[in-house]
């Protein structure tokens, strides 16, 4: 079954915008064995958009549209819709509740142009959003769908996973194999090593196939098998996930959605442990993405940002010969640092970081990208030295990860040795 992919924005066309719903669909089709045919960006201009859905919709089972839905007056995909499949606008009742309901609570006029979100092709079966104002639409004509989202990322993304694909399986259950897929998510490890580690990939895998999909935070590997039928398919992705367990086990922190923060603050919650975090050349990230985990209080006491040396003495206490002496970006000092904050706030753990991050900084011996992670409880206390990039962002993420990670080793028992 072949599919394509139309996203309309003149701000993605001029990479203003990533299209981050071309990739996220593009994921979801392929998950359910639809062949993606293309991916294409058209601009806010009628002609360009038909000459597109006339393209799509003769080559494809499915076409997928989003963007252009809001009620301004660049927004011309519903337009263009009606006069593609030759059909007009009506009003939907329960469309137009909704969107009235949705207003309400946010304070929002009620005019004409928050009434006309709820015009619909009359072709077309209205998906609803229960995110936003503009609804989707579902249309089938000649045995293939058309499907119409909005552009607004967190308004499709749940359209999509909730009534799309559903709605999909459903629709081609004939013609779709049974297929799964799982991400096995990495981090600490260069994807090289990785794929050097897993060893030769035909006995590993057999008739299943993976990807390595590397970022600034680690590898994620997707698996991907075909099955007679669910369960079938189902028992040879753990058959597969467990060999490659076996080989790269201690680097594998989750699957598929799970984040490192959110595996670290479980580990945290289960063992009733607390948390305090000290942090320089992050300044604020770690604790920033731990407090991101709903619930975080019952494990995080606090975080203190020592980002200048009078603030590691102050808060920390830590001696000021020792940061002279060692320097505030040394091994030492990310052990006192992790030691300090776990002491002054009494909690179970101390965690750590500081570094050079550059553009500016660095010494001789001291480069851009030099980090060091302490981490500290009752039974030790020690750091870890990294070296990343010259990128100041990408080093700040890098070491939110890797400090982390030093965290989740630590409660699992897992050494850190490389």
């Amino acid at each position: 079954m072949k599919a394509q992919i139309i996203t309309i924005g003149d701000e993605i066309l001029i990479g203003k915008t990533l299209n981050t719903n071309a990739s996220f669909i593009g994921d979801k089709l392929t998950g359910i064995d639809f062949e993606i045919s293309k991916i294409s960006v058209v601009g806010d201009d009628e002609k360009s958009i038909l000459r597109e859905f006339e393209d799509a919709f003769a080559n494809n089972d499915v076409v997928v549209v989003t963007g252009g839905l809001g009620p301004t007056h660049d927004d011309i995909t519903k337009k263009c819709v009606t006069t593609f499949f030759k059909t007009e606008l009506e009003m939907n009742h329960d469309i137009l509740a909704e969107v009235l309901e949705f207003t309400k609570k946010r304070g929002v006029k009620e005019t004409e142009k928050v009434r006309g979100q709820a015009m619909v092709p009359k072709i077309a079966e209205p998906i609803k959003n229960t995110k936003g104002t503009a609804p989707g639409m579902w249309i089938e004509k000649d045995g293939k769908v058309f499907i119409v989202m909005p552009g607004v990322p967190y308004e499709m993304s749940e359209m999509f996973e909730k009534y799309v694909i559903p709605k999909l399986k459903e629709k081609f259950k004939s013609s779709l194999v049974t297929k799964k897929t799982t991400h096995l998510l990495t981090t600490g490890i260069p994807e090289v090593v990785l794929y050097e580690k897993l060893g030769p990939l035909e006995d590993l895998l057999g008739d299943g196939k993976l990807a390595f999909l590397p970022s600034q935070y680690g590898v994620k590997m997707r698996l991907t098998v075909q099955g007679e039928n669910e369960e079938d398919a189902h028992n040879k992705l753990l058959e597969i996930e467990q060999r490659i367990r076996a080989k790269v086990g201690r680097y594998i922190y989750g699957k598929d959605d799970d984040t490192l923060e959110g595996v670290v603050g479980r580990l945290l919650k289960d063992r009733g442990l607390t948390l305090a975090v000290a942090e320089s050349c992050t300044g604020g990230l770690i604790s920033h993405r731990i407090t991101n985990i709903s619930g975080s209080s019952s494990y995080f006491e606090r975080a203190l940002i020592t980002y200048s040396n009078g603030a590691k003495v102050e808060l920390l206490n830590i001696d000021e010969d020792l940061i002279e002496q060692y320097g505030a970006v040394s091994m030492e000092v990310a052990r006192l640092m992790a030691d300090g904050v776990r002491k002054v706030s009494g909690t179970d753990i101390g965690l750590a970081a500081t570094g050079i991050m550059g553009p500016t900084g660095a010494t001789p011996t001291k480069p851009v990208g030099l980090v060091h992670i302490g981490i500290c409880d009752d039974k030790v206390c020690t750091s870890k030295e990294f070296r990343f990039g010259d990128d100041r962002i990408l080093n700040k993420e890098r070491t939110s990860q890797a400090a982390l990670e030093m965290l989740r080793r630590n409660l699992l028992g897992i050494p850190y040795d490389e």
